[in-house]
């Protein structure tokens, strides 16, 4: 089919992304700092893994050679505290994107695929938020990765397609997973400690199976470069209240792992104050994507992969949580 690279390859998506990106017939190039390591990755005859620095220009345009697509997910994420180094933050998700976007250019890349965030509209009491809504950032990274959107869009030519992506919250079973997303924090403490705990609960949060939206950058490949040149587009499913979410979370794991009943709920105070509802009627119209899972599939999966022993320690290691393994084992 064609060669496509994956910067952050290695990571919670990529994982889920890589393996059906091999099914659909690519050759995949995974590009990541590997601090996670590549565990989650399969071994495909079709797929390189390389150990590289998207702030290392140099080596970035090495690895494009023959390169017909760039999906660009690799980005310090979830820093809603400010824990990490904020110029950290900078060099990895702003800094070095328009040298990377330039570099796939010049290198005659067809296209490139951004992954921003449905977190860069912050707070919104609009009914429904659409790709205009002005984008309200909260933290550094909701910030820099709105700040990318232009510079992207400005390279897009007849020759280079370019198109952004705004996922909502992404939630599920991940072979590199990931604890501290909404869904997936919920149901690992109904799990393992028979108590959910929500911050707030009155906030809007969209949310998406990451089995979907690898499934839509599969889908962005094989789409007509009219359809998509130059784009931005919403990428949600469900949205709902972090409170109805733990309530989901609370009906799904009883059923699932009945021996965990009764599971309670507690709430208490949030400095997290990200509230918005998306709306992903334009993908739909557009594109024709429509996610195919819910949130309660999501929580299923979580529920089976604890059964079969592959969430080990879920509670205590830090390699679920980004920021705080990063902080631990440090980043240059």
């Amino acid at each position: 089919m064609s060669k496509v690279l994956v910067t952050g390859g290695a990571g919670y998506v990529g994982c889920v992304l890589v393996p059906k990106l091999l099914e659909a017939g690519h050759e995949v190039v995974v590009y990541d700092l590997m601090l996670f390591g590549a565990d989650g990755l399969p071994e495909h005859e079709h797929l390189r893994v390389v150990k590289g620095d998207i702030r290392d220009t140099e080596h970035f345009s090495k690895e494009l050679e023959g390169v017909d697509e760039v999906i660009h997910l690799a980005c310090i994420s979830n820093d809603t505290r400010f824990e990490l180094d904020p110029e950290l933050g900078k060099s990895i998700n702003y800094d070095c994107f328009e040298p990377m976007v330039a570099a796939a250019k010049a290198a005659e890349v067809e296209r490139f695929i951004y992954a921003s965030t449905s977190s860069v509209y912050g707070v919104s009491d609009a009914p429904e938020v659409t790709e205009e809504h002005p984008l309200v950032p909260l933290t550094d990274y909701n910030k820099f990765k709105g700040m990318c959107e232009p510079l992207l869009l400005k390279y897009q030519s007849p020759d280079f397609t370019t198109v952004i992506i705004r996922p909502a919250t992404v939630c599920g079973y991940s072979p590199r997973m990931r604890f501290d997303l909404t869904v997936n924090i919920l149901t690992n403490h109904a799990v393992n400690r028979g108590k959910i705990t929500v911050f707030g609960g009155t906030q809007q949060r969209p949310n998406i199976h990451v089995d979907d939206i690898a499934e839509l950058y599969v889908k962005l490949l094989e789409l007509p470069r009219e359809m998509i040149a130059g784009e931005t587009f919403n990428a949600g499913y469900q949205n709902h209240t972090v409170s109805e979410l733990a309530e989901m979370v609370k009906k799904v794991v009883e059923e699932e792992m009945p021996e965990r009943a009764p599971i309670t709920i507690e709430t208490t105070s949030s400095d997290d104050l990200r509230s918005y509802h998306v709306s992903s009627k334009k993908i739909a119209e557009k594109l024709g994507y429509m996610p195919k899972r819910s949130v309660e599939d999501a929580v299923r999966d979580l529920c089976r992969a604890f059964k079969a022993g592959k969430l080990p320690d879920s509670l205590e290691d830090d390699r679920y949580i980004n920021v705080r393994y990063l902080k631990r084992g440090g980043i240059g």
